[in-house]
């Protein structure tokens, strides 16, 4: 192995490295900080899909729509995990290696600035009058309080300490005096804000694997239990264990808005919204009452519950050709404009003979126009009405294939109601009752109430995320203004004649540098009985 080598040597050719020399060259490259940049950028390109694409953790029905409209690209996309991008192989390939990166880049030189917090300032330059900032004062001898040699170290020494430098005396064979530094803790901010980014990295994970998120609509007089089964939809991280669901409960009992009565531009505009609610920390807690407005979420154990949207959900009653009661109860409809017109289907799966399913629009003040076509004046349920149509046959709910509570799929069923047949279209008021045609049931407008849609989160690292980003702001604004200096004070005698010069170097760019010098100055001309000879010969040997 040495002949090979020396052969290679010979030949001018590098030797190989081996596969433990491969295995350190690759260490080296993945922990230098180019390419803990470059990972922190890949990260954020590779965050780019997952709002491009629909991801199945937040809305599963868009991705089995967008697989549909999209046969060929769509399945390529699921190959490559594009709908699920934030716990797909690739991107957790990309996040791990920064953090392996940051984590292989700050422990060395958390282990260097350790060892220079150790060492002394260094040692005074032989030719001072070579820095950028220097000056040379002779000690005037005939004054009463002239110092002695060691007078003027010892208040060097204490000058230059009492400014925040680390301070060491020398006597050496450039002479006596007193070497200095100051601005460590630039290197301290630089490290806290690495050591801040990598916790943000580390709490965030921790935030995505035990964190969870979900929506609930809510009505009035109704009770959401924080259980998975009271979920309208939910999205656990990747270790949530159920157990650790906290069991509180939030009641509504009345849900206000305040719309605007006054304003001739913005009339009928909502100004305000609360929902009055009981909140139980646990079961065996008595019901605290509360209130919900937008942008002021409850804070319940660690979880955020925010107000995201509202609307009516009328109370009906459905009966079958049997007479039976196949449905009651209050109905979420979504609004359409800003008078709350709003859109409604019913399915009614229990019905016999036949399944029925009624779509249309709730008018909160219903009213008609000249064309004999009903609309709603007012977002306040002044004179509510429905306005339904009515169908009757196969629902497609037993077909297995998840559909839209919103949207009624009548391909396999026939119409029962609408403007365009003899029957005509559903009309009800508050209380009315209408007999279906065929003696296939009726249906009945009970109520009116008004619902709220929660958004629940609980994130375990929301927290320290905060930390740890105020953190990264201290540890950068210490960085950026805490300068890094040198000082030198070194005392002359030529010929029994006694001066103080003394020269300061700035570790990277001071545009203060000077300005320290010219304190300097100043304090030591209060100091000693001094007479300035040179000032500032770093311009000139500039």
């Amino acid at each position: 192995m040495a002949k090979n080598k020396q052969k290679a040597k010979n030949r001018g050719d590098a030797p190989a490295l081996g596969f433990v020399g491969f295995l350190r060259w690759i260490w080296t490259q993945l922990t230098s900080m180019p390419t803990a940049l470059f990972l922190l950028l890949m990260l954020a390109v590779a965050a780019v899909p997952g709002s491009i694409f629909p991801q199945r953790s937040v809305n599963p029905e868009l991705v089995t729509q967008y697989l549909d409209q999209h046969p060929v690209a769509g399945p390529w996309l699921d190959r490559f995990q594009m709908f699920e991008v934030y716990s797909s192989a690739w991107f957790s390939a990309i996040y791990i290696l920064l953090f392996i990166s940051l984590v292989g880049c700050i422990t060395p030189r958390i282990k260097k600035h350790a060892k220079a917090l150790r060492t002394p300032p260094p040692r005074t330059p032989a030719k001072l009058e070579r820095l950028p900032q220097y000056h040379s004062m002779e000690v005037m001898e005939d004054q009463p309080d002239t110092p002695t040699d060691d007078q003027l170290i010892d208040d060097a020494y204490k000058i230059l300490k009492k400014r925040g430098y680390r301070v060491e005396r020398r006597d050496d064979a450039t002479g006596r005096s007193v070497s200095a530094e100051r601005g460590y803790t630039r290197e301290i901010g630089n490290l806290l804000f690495h050591i801040s980014l990598l916790g943000i990295l580390a709490t965030a994970g921790l935030g995505q694997a035990y964190g969870y998120g979900g929506q609930r609509v809510v009505v009035e007089g109704e009770t959401f239990v924080n259980s998975l089964v009271s979920y309208d939809s939910f999205s656990p991280g990747s270790n949530f264990s159920a157990d650790n669901l906290q069991g509180y409960s939030v009641k509504l009992d009345k849900f206000d808005i305040l719309f605007d009565r006054d304003s001739k531009d913005y009339f009928g505009q909502p100004l305000d919204f609360t929902a009055h609610v009981q909140v139980r920390e646990n079961p065996d807690a008595e019901p605290v009452k509360q209130e919900l407005k937008v942008n002021h979420p409850l804070r319940i154990d660690g979880a955020d519950v925010y107000l995201v949207g509202n609307g009516y959900a009328p109370v009906v009653t459905v009966r079958d050709g049997e007479g039976n009661v196949s449905y009651s109860g209050p109905l979420v409809s979504v609004p359409q404009d800003s008078v709350y017109t709003s859109l409604m289907v019913i399915k009614v799966p229990d019905a016999k003979p036949e399944q029925l399913g009624f779509q249309g629009f709730l008018l909160p003040t219903a009213l008609v126009g000249e064309d004999n076509v009903a609309f709603s004046g007012d977002p306040n349920a002044i004179n509510p009405q429905l306005q339904l149509n009515s169908y009757y046959g196969d629902l497609g709910l037993n077909s297995g294939e998840p559909q839209n509570v919103y949207v009624l799929d009548t391909e396999k069923m026939t119409e029962l109601n609408s403007r365009n047949l003899d029957a005509g279209g559903i009309v009800l008021g508050a209380g009315d009752t209408y007999e279906l045609p065929d003696n296939l049931g009726s249906i009945t407008f009970d109520d009116l109430k008004r619902y709220i849609a929660l958004d629940v989160n609980y994130d375990p690292g929301k927290w320290p995320i905060a930390i740890f980003s105020g953190l990264a702001l201290l540890g950068l604004i210490i960085s950026m203004f805490t300068p890094r200096r040198r000082v030198w004070v070194k005392l002359k005698n030529e010929d029994g004649r006694r001066s103080i010069e003394y020269a300061l170097l700035a570790r990277g760019e001071d545009p203060r540098l000077e300005r320290e010098s010219d304190e300097l100055q100043k304090i030591f001309d209060k100091a000693w009985p001094l007479a300035s000879q040179e000032q500032d010969l770093g311009a000139v040997n500039g």
